[in-house]
């Protein structure tokens, strides 16, 4: 973009403070974000129980929430895919243009998902994940690559912890009390959030590019073609396979406590509706403040070795907290907040501060769009399998008795492998500095 032809609001951006200018590009973020749930999420605030859908495998019948969740998943992990060169390409003036577009495309779909008969609303809902999975790329495109990445991704990130309860509670409370019919709420869901997120896309696309000492700070960000992409899992490849196995059960993970909340609160006795925002406002704010204190790491590959401490340090808290749920030293609540803490405390630095890192450290010349994606295809690919793994093998588990079981094995395999690849990424020597990348030298803006 040409510096001399931009808008009053971009010039004014471009020499504001570091704290003006985080404050507005992570309440623009968070807020595009945070609206984006809400053409993803409101649907899995019901059971769809009344519903007439049966889909037999291996001979057992599967849950119609279970079709309609994995259906869009599907659709959403095939996102991820498209989105590896969607999103690594997409050059940065036409970004606002797609977010409206995807988000346009998403709303459409969920039209469909409420005038559509059964069978077809699993189309729907699977066309529904297709274009949302590449929103998040888009918006990181914004972020990435400055000096202040880590305030601003981690302001981001909080969007999704948060907005997920939010939106289901708004989709109880059309239900509920406006009376909204369960397959018309998501449609009306969506229509309440439809204006703030086109303000904050308007908002997002008043940003300035990176400037110089953020391009020497934290190197070069550019598009990535396909011969950057192999050059890129070539480089990488043995630290790339072990963060992808992680995440394939990470995200697996995250999203069964995600899509059955509802059931697992139910199961330990927690029925009312502000449950679900109670349990996720202090994880929200607690992996916020974990993530900000990465932006006073100069230094990237301490900022790097930090990252990867918050992601550990997550893991442990995850199998602790499971361990004194099951002793009966802490209840469900406490159990759901502390579990999902540690959950997302190493699940939203892959979206985020680890590979915008990564890139710093290593100096390679793309985006962390990339990895963020590729490691997305393969994490919700673990979801779908999960899922149904879960209904066709383990149908007489209770869905609170599967979780405890999981959360033990993640906390356990996730540690093993996350360390390890720490210790790869150590051991990888950093490449010559281009003219525009920084030094490795923690010098500071």
């Amino acid at each position: 973009m040409d510096r001399n032809f931009r808008s009053p609001l971009t010039r004014y951006l471009d020499r504001s403070p570091d704290l003006v200018f985080s404050l507005y590009a992570v309440a623009a973020a968070f807020t595009a974000y945070f609206c984006m749930y809400a053409f993803r999420k409101p649907f899995l605030a019901t059971s769809y129980e009344e519903t007439e859908l049966t889909i037999r495998l291996l001979g057992k019948s599967l849950d119609p929430k279970t079709i309609f969740a994995i259906s869009q998943i599907i659709g959403y992990t095939t996102s991820k895919y498209l989105g590896m060169k969607f999103c690594s390409e997409a050059h940065r003036d036409r970004l606002w243009l797609y977010l409206i577009l995807l988000i346009m495309m998403a709303w459409t779909t969920l039209l469909l998902f409420a005038v559509l008969p059964p069978y077809l609303k699993i189309l729907a809902i699977f066309c529904n994940g297709l274009p949302l999975g590449m929103v998040w790329g888009v918006v990181v495109r914004h972020l990435e690559g400055r000096h202040t990445s880590e305030l601003l991704l981690a302001g981001l990130s909080c969007s999704y912890i948060l907005a997920s309860g939010e939106v289901k509670s708004v989709g109880k409370w059309l239900m509920d009390d406006v009376g909204v019919p369960e397959f018309w709420m998501p449609f009306a869901t969506g229509a309440i959030f439809l204006l703030p997120f086109f303000l904050a896309v308007f908002l997002l696309s008043q940003l300035p590019p990176p400037t110089e000492d953020d391009i020497r700070l934290r190197s070069k960000r550019n598009t990535m073609g396909r011969s950057e992409r192999w050059k890129f899992l070539k480089t990488f490849l043995p630290g790339m396979i072990l963060l992808c196995l992680a995440y394939f059960f990470l995200t697996a993970y995250r999203d069964f406590r995600d899509i059955y909340q509802n059931e697992l609160f139910v199961e330990m006795g927690i029925t009312d509706s502000s449950a679900f925002s109670r349990t996720e406002r202090p994880i929200a704010f607690g992996v916020m403040a974990s993530l900000v204190v990465l932006y006073f790491i100069r230094n990237n590959r301490l900022g790097l070795i930090g990252a990867y401490v918050i992601m550990l340090g997550g893991l442990t808290l995850m199998g602790l907290s499971t361990l004194l749920f099951q002793t009966g030293q802490i209840g469900g609540e406490t159990w759901m907040i502390l579990s999902g803490l540690g959950a997302y405390l190493a699940y939203v630095p892959y979206g985020s501060v680890l590979f915008d890192r990564t890139i710093a450290y290593t100096h390679f010349a793309g985006t962390a769009v990339f990895a963020i994606y590729l490691t997305d295809a393969i994490g919700y690919t673990g979801s779908v399998g999960i899922q149904l793994f879960k209904d066709l093998f383990q149908a007489e588990s209770s869905r609170l008795g599967f979780m405890l079981g999981f959360t033990n094995f993640m906390a356990i395999l996730g540690f093993v492998l996350l360390l390890l690849s720490l210790l790869y990424f150590l051991r990888v020597k950093p490449a010559s500095a281009s003219p525009e990348a920084a030094p490795e030298s923690g010098s500071s803006a």
